[in-house]
This record gives C-alpha cells, sequence and structure tokens, in this order.
C-alpha cells in the first residue's frame, strides 16, 4: 500500500502539467502531517496550540518577530489546522486552477500562488502594524493557510476569462465573475470579524491576481524565471534519462512535407483544439490578438 502510495506522489511531481495538483498534494501531506503531531499532545495533556510548530509556521504580523522568522512568508501560505479550512482552499485552488491552467498554461500557477500568497502576507502585516485597532494584538497575532494564494489563482482566473461558466449545485451555470464576486464581499463584511487580518489577506491576494493578468495582457510577465524553482522540485522526483535520437532517410520527406502543409482550421472546434495546445507549450502571452479575441468569444458563448 505504502509503495503504490508513494509512486502515486512521484507520478504527480514528474509530470510538468501538473502543478495544480502539486500544489494541492504538498498543502495536504503538511495538513497530515500537522495533524499526526497533534496526537501525542492530545493524549499528553498538553494543548497543541502553544506548540512550536505552530509558531514557526505562521506568518507573524510584528516586523520584529518577522524579522527572526523570515521563512514564515512561504510556510504560512502551506500551513492548515482545521480540516474545513483546507477543504475550502484545495477545492477553490481546483477548480479554479485548472481554468488559469487551460487558458494561461501550467507554468503561471505556481507564480501566481507564491506570488499572490506574498502580496496578501504584506497587506497582512501592514493592516497590523498600520491600524490602530490592531495594536493591541501585533505581537501576538499570526496567519495560516494558502486562502489568499487561492484567491490570487480565482482572481487570475477570473480576469483572464471573467464570463467562463461553472455549474454549481442549486445554481446551475454560473459565471465564474460573478463567484469572485460574492468571494470579495464575503471578505470585506467579515472585516469586522475576528479574523480581519485574514480577510485583508484574502483581499490581498484577489488584488495580485488580478494586477498579475493585466500586466500579463500588457506584454509583462511578473512570473518570468519564477518557475526555475518548480522545475527544480519536479527534477527531484524524474528520473534522469538519456535521450537518444534516430533518423530515418526515407521518413525526412514525409516530415518536411507535413510540416509545409498550413494547418486547417475547419471546425471552430478543431481551432479552439489548435490554441488550447498553444497555450499549453508557450502560455497565453504567445497568443496572437485574432487568437485572444477568439478564445474571448468562446468564454462568452460557454
Amino acid at each position: 500500500m505504502g509503495n503504490v502510495i508513494w509512486r502515486e506522489i512521484k507520478q504527480t511531481f514528474q509530470r510538468n502539467d501538473r502543478m495544480v495538483y502539486q500544489l494541492i498534494a504538498i498543502n495536504v501531506v503538511v495538513f497530515l502531517g500537522l495533524n499526526l503531531i497533534r496526537i501525542p499532545y492530545f493524549f499528553g495533556g498538553q494543548s497543541f496550540e502553544a506548540d512550536v510548530f505552530r509558531f514557526d509556521l505562521g506568518l507573524p504580523a510584528s516586523l520584529h518577530t518577522l524579522l527572526n522568522q523570515p521563512w514564515t512568508l512561504a510556510s504560512y501560505m502551506f500551513t492548515h489546522f482545521e480540516f474545513t479550512h483546507i477543504l475550502y482552499n484545495v477545492l477553490l485552488l481546483y477548480w479554479f486552477g485548472k481554468i488559469l491552467s487551460e487558458f494561461a498554461g501550467n507554468k503561471k500557477i505556481l507564480p501566481v500562488y507564491l506570488l499572490g500568497g506574498l502580496c496578501g502576507g504584506i497587506f497582512y502585516i501592514l493592516s497590523y502594524n498600520v491600524f490602530p485597532v490592531f495594536s493591541g494584538s501585533l505581537n501576538e497575532a499570526r496567519a495560516w493557510g494558502a486562502s489568499a494564494s487561492v484567491m490570487a489563482v480565482v482572481f487570475a482566473a477570473v480576469t483572464l476569462v471573467p464570463d467562463y461558466t461553472m455549474f454549481l449545485l442549486l445554481f446551475g451555470a454560473v459565471r465564474i465573475k460573478w463567484i469572485a464576486l460574492v468571494l470579495v464581499i464575503i471578505d470585506i463584511i467579515s472585516l469586522p470579524s475576528s479574523n480581519a487580518g485574514g480577510h485583508i489577506a484574502h483581499l490581498g491576494g484577489a488584488f495580485f491576481g488580478y494586477f498579475f493578468v493585466k500586466q500579463l495582457q500588457r506584454g509583462r510577465d511578473l512570473g518570468a524565471g519564477f518557475n526555475i524553482i518548480g522545475d527544480r522540485v519536479t527534477n527531484l522526483f524524474r528520473k534522469k534519462t538519456e535521450l537518444k535520437i534516430s533518423y530515418r532517410g526515407k521518413d525526412r520527406s514525409t516530415v518536411t512535407s507535413f510540416l509545409k502543409k498550413p494547418a486547417v482550421q475547419s471546425t471552430k472546434e478543431e481551432r479552439l483544439d489548435l490554441i488550447l495546445d498553444k497555450i499549453s507549450q508557450s502560455g497565453y502571452e504567445s497568443l496572437s490578438k485574432d487568437e485572444k479575441d477568439f478564445l474571448f468569444n468562446v468564454s462568452k458563448d460557454q
């Protein structure tokens, strides 16, 4: 059983087109590990909330504490303790991450997730150090969870294809721009709650997702070079193989003639398939204006 699970994990990380699944896997593994650690504390009559792991992974609002724990800017966005918290984030990451991956390319997922989480964390820290309402809890406040990162993915997808349709239980077909609007409204009206800092972080992540795609549409990729991290993680799980290339003289004329043939797009579906293949290989920014307009019109028709 253990070998089967490990094989599945390796296969997930060996593929370059499954960043959404990889991020979900990391979050789930961390969640399970932390909750397994809680078991001996429970039977020992100790509170896990006071354990060093919880505070070493959470993002502190205090700048002084942050200077001593700079890694928390990254670790907090993979740390969950409650099942409902991680379930909510994983579902949104899966649904909207798949949309973003389909229309912008797999290599945009990791930059949006990490930089969105970083932006949300900065919003969180600034709010606690600027607004007087947080002054009494500044030194103790911590943030955990992937919500800011997930909101960045949600709003990146919504900014790219706002009229893309999802089917929701009880509601039927709903355009994702309305789903995103509801999420933002919930965060705004929840600001006076006990988790005000968390909702501010969500809004920071949402802002970055919107900003990222707007810059991308202007030809500026904020995540350029950022995927080196993802490639290195993937390479840890990939077997190194020697690539062998062989040529057959009689096939070269056939290949050459095939490449010279113009791509005939006889149907709307065939053209859409060609564009999606281009996105998966080179990203959304590689599309021509005509291809982007065609993709936008297709998303409106769904």
